[in-house]
């Protein structure tokens, strides 16, 4: 039987992998099976002490132990909205060095949460669902959004971001206006499929007008640097409003702990499992 991987790209900061493990637990129970909490990178460096004791798994080295202890077939979820190079590139080429070393074994990979071309309408749900909770706690009503994402120098990885945009347009009510922007994006015009910076696309909305709400969109699985307390994402609005005071920005929640993450990622595992055995 393989043992299956959750997968996500991995963070310094503890509540990721906290976030990591409870998804991880809650994918297994409905499943029926345990699903292995574990991160591509980053999670090694935060102190055991601050995970309860136990140390994040990251994949090598979790991946080497398996193999040593006999295990060889194995199925990795990827917590990664696109296909990112972690996935095409980095993942198959810890494979091939660990084949290399320790003989062959199976690793198969299931679709990302979004897979293209036909995307994942439930990923729109949830951000549709993330607004209309940020629009009842605030009491206003969200006429101008920003979608973000982390940046990519991949279009690859920036065509989901465009997709779940334009899936959200299709179902957002008449007159609200969706903007699009990015955390980080490398300099040069090879990179602006990208868009504009958060802060630059709020900055330009403050000064356009000042007396409309912004709410926030984050493509965004778990705190981190970016999501979160005192990541980049509060930062950035900080930094804004101070300059616009009178700009209300609001931020949505993140995708990671809503309900319905757990129903794509059973699909996922349905789908890599069909025909080809558990």
């Amino acid at each position: 039987m393989r043992e299956i991987l959750l997968l996500d790209n991995g963070s310094k900061r503890p509540q990721s992998t906290r976030a990591l493990r409870t998804l991880a637990l809650g994918l297994g129970e409905r499943l029926g099976r345990p699903i292995q909490p574990v991160s591509l990178a980053h999670s090694a460096q935060v102190p055991s002490d601050r995970l309860d004791g136990s140390p994040a798994a990251t994949l090598e080295p979790w991946l080497r132990s398996r193999l040593l202890a006999g295990g060889g077939r194995f199925l990795i979820l990827p917590l990664f909205f696109g296909l990112s190079a972690a996935l095409t590139e980095g993942i198959p080429a810890l494979a091939t060095r660990l084949e290399a070393e320790l003989g062959p074994f199976a690793l198969d990979l299931a679709p990302p949460l979004c897979p293209l071309p036909q995307g994942e309408p439930r990923l729109t749900a949830i951000l549709l669902d993330r607004l209309a909770t940020t629009a009842r706690e605030t009491g206003q009503e969200p006429r101008r959004l920003v979608m973000v994402d982390h940046g990519s120098p991949s279009p690859q990885v920036n065509a989901t971001r465009r997709w779940l945009a334009a899936d959200l347009k299709a179902r957002l009510s008449g007159g609200v206006r969706l903007e699009e922007a990015a955390m980080e994006r490398r300099p040069g015009a090879q990179y602006d499929f990208n868009g504009d910076l958060l802060i630059e696309v709020l900055r330009r909305l403050g000064r356009e007008d000042a007396k409309t709400p912004v709410f926030v969109l984050p493509v965004f699985l778990f705190a981190g640097r970016h999501a979160g307390p005192g990541g980049d994402l509060a930062e950035i609005r900080a930094t804004v409003q101070a300059e616009c005071p009178d700009l209300a920005i609001h931020l949505a929640g993140l995708v990671g702990d809503h309900p319905g993450l757990i129903d794509i990622l059973a699909s996922r595992y349905r789908e890599a499992t069909q025909g080809a055995g558990a």
